[in-house]
């Protein structure tokens, strides 16, 4: 069931393309598998939700899925719950067991959306 999950997402990505007007961008690439992503998100200032979450690039299945199904989870999240999140929430949620090898693809995506979510200092938002 987890495997059909996996390639639904990676078949059909939820939240993939650009995102117009993004204040924040993050991304990750994984060399040893090829896997890029970019994770762009539009956060309502007042009440500091996530409004909107999108990411783009290509890699592998488990790396696509993962980022697809994370999106999915931190959209209409707040910022602090968001940051939060750990490693083994994301992998968990693939619900299968990954080699060392597989777990970095699988946390291509979280690492993009940490690096949006904790910009470097002296980073521009969103550049």
């Amino acid at each position: 069931m987890y495997q059909e999950t996996i390639l639904q997402h990676y078949r059909s990505p939820h939240n993939f393309g650009p995102l117009e007007g993004a204040q924040l961008s993050g991304e990750e690439s994984n060399p040893l598998c090829g896997d890029h992503i970019t994770m762009r998100l539009k956060v309502d200032e007042p009440s500091g939700r996530i409004q909107a979450v999108r990411f783009e690039g290509d890699g592998c299945a488990i790396s696509m899925a993962s980022a697809s199904m994370l999106t999915d989870t931190v959209s209409g999240m707040d910022l602090e719950h968001a940051k939060a999140l750990t490693r083994d929430e994301v992998l968990g949620r693939l619900g299968i067991p990954l080699s060392p090898v597989r777990i970095k693809c699988a946390l291509t995506g979280f690492v993009a959306l940490g690096r949006a979510l904790h910009p470097e200092p002296g980073a521009v938002a969103g550049a």
